[in-house]
């Protein structure tokens, strides 16, 4: 894709053209478990959009850093042609866009089609799909960043301590490993001596509290109607998601956990069959993430027990 291309009005199917992309990421990592939503360094935060400084959400967080990871992009910020023109910025001739997705409104009681998916949400108004192209900060001349400096590692893991005893979730240190159970619903966790960085223990934590998040008082996430057979599986890859979504917003590394590695087989098979499955549980996932940063931001206790 060159970038003369003006997706926002091509017709094509966004869902297979994202879902592709995303497969392709995974199986570039599938030899040492990295995934497209495993970051770290400069890739810890989440992309945002030059124009409106707002993060990019969901699906379209997952595919800027699949593509930053893949190009080596050095800095998180993306724009539309327009956008970075409007900012006296130029996209380079030969940069390859990266795909990002918008649900828009449309006002007809008519039956349309935009990238080959409708929705019909009223009677006069239909919710459908639009890809645009967007491109790194990398691929343009003529911007100059602003300076702004991360804060130091030990800020931020000061800061997801805190991030984390604000959610009133019960947790217990014990063990070898880690785990989410339903039915007394709880997180077990090996103590924290026991991870080689807090950034490892902080990932961890972040996951199976992903799990917590769907019992049926928080996001009630039931995934068997949907999924089937792969609802586990399924239910693994939205909790990886939301951990990587949680420890994007506190800016720590996402990392790869070896004894994901038997789930990645069955994630290919779900995303190729389907190819609206990455957009399920990136959805899902943001809002998991999303119910941890409000609760941890309303919560003054937490319930945390000893081993």
């Amino acid at each position: 894709m060159s970038y003369t291309e003006n997706t926002a009005t091509e017709k094509r199917d966004v869902y297979a053209t994202v879902t592709a992309q995303i497969v392709n990421a995974i199986e570039q990592g599938v030899s040492n478990w990295r995934m497209p939503w495993h970051t770290s360094g400069k890739f810890a935060f989440s992309p945002i959009n030059v124009a409106s400084k707002k993060p990019y959400r969901g699906i379209n967080t997952l595919c800027l850093w699949a593509a930053a990871q893949a190009k080596g992009y050095e800095r998180g910020e993306w724009a539309t042609y327009q956008q970075w023109q409007e900012r006296k910025a130029q996209v380079r001739k030969g940069e390859k866009a990266t795909t990002v997705v918008f649900w828009k409104f449309a006002n007809s009681s008519a039956e349309t089609q935009e990238n080959g998916e409708e929705h019909t949400v009223s009677s006069s108004r239909l919710l459908f799909t639009r890809g645009y192209s967007v491109f790194n900060a990398g691929q343009v001349d003529g911007y100059t960043p602003k300076g702004d400096a991360d804060a130091p590692i030990e800020q931020r893991i000061e800061s997801a301590e805190q991030f984390f005893s604000r959610i009133n979730a019960r947790v217990v240190h014990q063990g070898n490993r880690a785990l989410y159970s339903p039915a007394d619903d709880t997180i077990t966790l090996p103590p924290f001596a026991a991870f080689f960085t807090p950034a490892d223990y902080y990932s961890t934590r972040a996951h199976e509290t992903g799990h917590w998040t769907s019992h049926a008082d928080r996001c009630n996430r039931e995934l068997g109607k949907r999924f089937g057979d792969n609802a586990y599986s399924v239910e693994e890859l939205i909790a990886e998601l939301t951990a990587a979504f949680v420890c994007a917003h506190l800016g720590l590394s996402s990392e790869p956990r070896p004894d994901h590695a038997q789930y990645i087989q069955s994630w290919l098979r779900v995303l190729k069959a389907d190819k609206r499955a990455i957009f399920t549980a990136a959805s899902k996932a943001q809002q998991a993430a999303d119910y941890l940063v409000r609760q941890s931001a309303q919560s003054n206790g937490v319930a945390e027990v000893a081993a």
